[in-house]
C-alpha cells in the first residue's frame, strides 16, 4: 500500500499538464488539511465521455484521502456554452435540453466518485440572484484585450468572425461559481485553464484567498482531436461494455499509450511495463490493445462484463460470427429499398446518413457489401443486415404480436 507521501505525489505527477501554486497546493495536502475540490460540468450533452471521467477519477483520489469535492453542474452557464477550444464557438442550449441532459448524471458520477460524500450544486442557485450591479463589479477586474488575446478568441478575431460579449462573459462566470462555493482548488482540462485562473482573481476581489489550480492532460477523442460531446468523437461511461470495447479496439494503434496513461488506471509500475511492451515489436498491437479495452471496460462494468465483451468482439470479428444479442425486427413488407430498410431498422439516423454509410462501404447484407444506394432488398426470413462494424439487424417475416 502507497504511503501518504506518495499518494500525494502521484496526485500531483500523473496526468497533469499545469499546478498554480503548485508549492502552496502540495502544502496544504502534505498539512492534512481538508480542502475544498471544485469541478465543474456543464451538461452539454446526456453521457459523460472518457475525458471527462479522467477528471472525475482525479477527484476521486482526493476524495479518498478525505478531502471535500464539490461537482458544480453548470444548468445556467451551459445556456451560454463555453468557447474554450472552440474555434466557432458554441451553441448555448435550452433549458429543457439542458435538464434532459442532467438526469442520467448522478447515476454515471456513481460510477466513480463516492456521491454520499460529494458535495453537487447547480451554478442557477447563486446567478439568478445576482444583481446587475454585482456582476459589473466583477466585470470591470477584466480588460476587453485579456479576453481577446485568449488563443481560440485570437484565432476567431484575425479571421473576422464573430465574438459575441456572452461568450467573453463566460470564464467571469465559472470564475464566480468558486467565490460562490469558497473554493480552496479547482480541477479542470488544460483547455480551461483561462477560466480557472479567472477564478483566482475573482476570489481575490471577493477577499477570498486564491484558489489552487490543478489542469490536466486533455484526451484525444476517436478522431484526433480532443474527445468532446459536441464532436461525437467520444467513449462514454454509459456504452454497453460490448460498444465501449469496440470503439477503443478501432482506434489507432498509436493512441493506446494515451489512453493507457489517461483512461486505465494503472500503476506507475504498471504503466512503464505497458510502454515497454508498446515499442517492443514482438507484442502484437492488437493484443495489447484488448488489454487496454479489458482494463477500461472493468472499471465502469466489472470484470466479468468486460471479458464477455471480449468474447463478443472475437465471435465478430475474429470467427466472423455475429453478435449473441443480435436485434430481431419485423418486417412487414416483401421489399425496401436500401435507404429505407437501414432507417427502419435504426442503423441509420436518417436516409442521408444510410447513403453516406453505403458510399463509405460500411453496409452489407449476409456479410455481402452493399454498393448501390439505390438497390431494392428483397426480405428473407433471417435476413442479416449489418452497418459499420458493430451495428447488426436481423429481419424476420412473423409478427410477434400474431404469437
Amino acid at each position: 500500500m502507497q504511503s501518504k507521501t506518495q499518494q500525494i505525489e502521484d496526485l500531483l505527477n500523473k496526468g497533469v499538464e499545469k499546478i498554480i501554486d503548485e508549492k502552496h497546493f502540495k502544502d496544504a495536502l502534505i498539512s492534512g488539511k481538508k480542502l475544498r475540490i471544485k469541478h465543474g460540468i456543464d451538461p452539454t450533452g446526456d453521457k459523460i465521455h472518457l475525458g471527462r471521467a479522467s477528471q472525475l477519477w482525479k477527484l476521486k483520489d482526493f476524495q479518498d484521502l478525505g478531502h471535500r469535492i464539490v461537482l458544480v453542474i453548470g444548468d445556467f452557464t451551459a445556456q451560454i456554452g463555453d468557447p474554450s477550444d472552440k474555434p466557432d464557438g458554441r451553441k448555448g442550449l435550452t433549458e429543457k435540453e439542458i435538464k434532459k441532459n442532467m438526469a442520467s448524471y448522478i447515476k454515471q458520477f456513481d460510477k466513480i466518485l463516492d456521491i454520499k460524500k460529494t458535495e453537487i450544486r447547480y451554478n442557477s442557485e447563486w446567478f439568478k440572484k445576482i444583481g446587475l450591479d454585482e456582476f459589473l463589479s466583477i466585470a470591470k477586474i477584466f480588460s476587453v484585450q485579456q479576453m481577446v488575446h485568449r488563443r481560440n478568441f485570437n484565432e476567431r478575431w484575425k479571421k473576422e468572425q464573430s465574438i459575441t460579449l456572452q461568450e467573453i462573459y463566460y470564464p467571469l462566470l465559472q470564475g464566480y461559481d468558486s467565490v460562490a462555493l469558497k473554493a480552496d482548488a479547482e480541477l479542470g482540462g488544460y483547455d480551461q485553464l483561462f477560466n480557472l485562473k479567472t477564478g483566482r482573481d475573482i476570489q481575490k476581489h471577493y477577499g477570498q484567498k486564491p484558489q489552487d489550480i490543478m489542469a490536466l492532460r486533455m484526451l484525444s477523442g476517436l478522431d484526433g482531436r480532443k474527445m468532446s460531446t459536441s464532436w461525437g468523437n467520444v467513449v462514454n461511461i454509459s456504452d454497453e461494455p460490448k460498444d465501449m470495447f469496440g470503439k477503443i479496439m478501432s482506434m489507432k494503434d498509436e493512441m493506446m499509450e494515451e489512453y493507457f496513461e489517461i483512461c486505465a488506471r494503472l500503476s506507475e509500475k504498471e504503466l512503464q511495463e505497458v510502454k515497454k511492451k508498446l515499442k517492443d515489436k514482438k507484442y502484437n498491437p492488437k493484443d495489447l490493445k484488448e488489454e487496454l479495452a479489458l482494463k477500461i471496460v472493468s472499471l465502469y462494468w466489472g470484470e466479468k462484463k468486460a471479458e464477455k465483451a471480449k468474447q463478443e468482439f472475437e465471435k465478430v470479428f475474429k470467427d466472423k460470427g455475429l453478435p449473441s444479442d443480435i436485434r430481431v425486427f419485423f418486417a412487414p413488407k416483401k421489399e425496401y429499398p436500401i435507404l429505407e430498410l437501414l432507417f427502419h431498422l435504426d442503423l441509420a439516423k436518417s436516409k442521408g446518413e444510410a447513403k453516406r454509410l453505403i458510399q463509405q462501404g460500411g453496409a452489407r447484407i449476409d456479410s455481402k457489401k452493399i454498393t448501390d444506394f439505390n438497390k431494392i432488398i428483397k426480405v428473407e426470413e433471417g435476413l442479416v443486415i449489418q452497418a459499420g462494424k458493430r451495428n447488426f439487424a436481423r429481419l424476420t417475416l412473423k409478427d410477434g404480436r400474431e404469437e
